[in-house]
This record gives C-alpha cells, sequence and structure tokens, in this order.
C-alpha cells in the first residue's frame, strides 16, 4: 500500500491573486476552481494517471481569515530553466514578488510571494553557452 504526493495546500487570503503570479511563474494552468479555492498545475491529473505513477503535485490555495503570521515551516523552490537566476528573480519581481534575502555566500535568493509566502530561487538549469 503506497500513497501519492498528488497536491500542495495554500493557505491565504486572495486565492486568485496567487494563483494568477504562481501561474505566471511556473508556466502552470488553473485547473479548478472552487468557492474560496483555485487549483493550477502543469496537467489535469485523472485518478488513473495518479494510480499509474509519480506526477508532478498541483498547488491547491484555499482562502482563510487569519493572515501570515511567521516564516513558512515548508516553501518552495524553483529553478530557472532558460536563464539565470538573475534574469529570474528579476521576472519574478516584476510579477510581484518581493526579494527577502541572499546572504553572504548563498546561490539561492529567499523572495516572498504576493502574500508574503517565501520560496527560494535555485541555480538556473539552463544549459549552458
Amino acid at each position: 500500500m503506497t500513497s501519492r504526493f498528488t497536491e500542495l495546500t495554500v493557505d491565504c487570503h486572495d486565492p486568485e491573486l496567487l494563483a494568477a503570479f504562481w501561474c505566471a511563474a511556473l508556466d502552470f494552468e488553473v485547473i479548478d476552481r472552487g468557492e474560496d479555492k483555485v487549483e493550477i498545475g502543469s496537467w489535469e491529473p485523472t485518478v488513473e494517471e495518479v494510480r499509474a505513477r509519480q506526477m508532478p503535485p498541483t498547488l491547491v490555495f484555499i482562502q482563510v481569515p487569519e493572515g501570515k503570521s511567521a516564516k513558512n515551516r515548508l516553501h518552495l523552490d524553483v529553478s530557472p530553466v532558460d536563464g539565470s537566476t538573475d534574469d529570474e528573480v528579476a521576472r519574478l519581481l516584476g510579477l510581484g514578488a518581493t526579494k527577502v534575502d541572499q546572504g553572504p555566500g548563498r546561490s539561492w535568493v529567499v523572495m516572498a510571494d504576493p502574500e508574503g509566502n517565501e520560496f527560494c530561487v535555485l541555480r538556473t538549469l539552463a544549459p549552458s553557452d
């Protein structure tokens, strides 16, 4: 008996705002909307596909009344695939992210989405010329 990691849920104030940001950041699409929630992903899951193999999880943004109160205990890491880390940081800033920290000697950049949820931009995976 096994389980599959099928979705990561993010409590938030504005599910539509965060879904739009993360769709643009990750090239995802909205795959489901409901009352006070939006689910996005790179594929539309079916029970058969999930049972057959591991697939990338979707992100689900659920509206909650309380705001973010502390540093995330869990966060996303993203890696640019067709440009430099600096170019990706600039693109994400343009989408509404903020830069939180890059500390001395770190190869990653800590950023926050429009509701303050931290995430890291890691080294680029783009092919070197």
